[in-house]
């Protein structure tokens, strides 16, 4: 079994590894809105999704229109609120790919410093 101190240790570095993915993650949000509020935003984003969005109540629709069985209505709503989510929630990730992009980025870049720096110090260089 590990000490305690390891495994406080680990626990630790866990911690500044999320603390340095969540700076980074805010610090590539704030470079892609370029002063711009995220609420104005994300508000475009979800207005442009709306076309995939009746698209895809549109085809929940035509699935229970094809088939030739039982024409419940509450089986045809169910279906074209399924399918206007599906169609929403694709267009809204895809509209918002460069912003999921840029977080991720920035994320990614501040938890690679923390972990050279932690590498740095379990692996000590020594010059002399």
């Amino acid at each position: 079994m590990r000490s305690d101190r390891a495994v406080e240790s680990y626990l630790r570095y866990g911690r500044s590894l999320a603390n340095s993915g969540a700076a980074g993650m805010r610090s590539g949000r704030d470079a892609y809105l370029n002063g711009k509020p995220l609420s104005t935003v994300l508000t475009q984003k979800a207005r442009a999704s709306l076309g995939l969005a009746a698209i895809g109540a549109c085809a929940g629709l035509l699935q229970c229109l094809v088939s030739g069985r039982d024409r419940r209505i509450s089986k045809s709503i169910v279906l074209g609120a399924v399918g206007s989510a599906v169609g929403f929630i694709a267009g809204f990730s895809w509209k918002t790919r460069d912003l999921t992009g840029s977080m991720v980025q920035g994320a990614a870049k501040n938890m690679g410093s923390v972990r050279d720096g932690h590498w740095l110090e379990r692996h000590p260089i020594d010059y002399a």
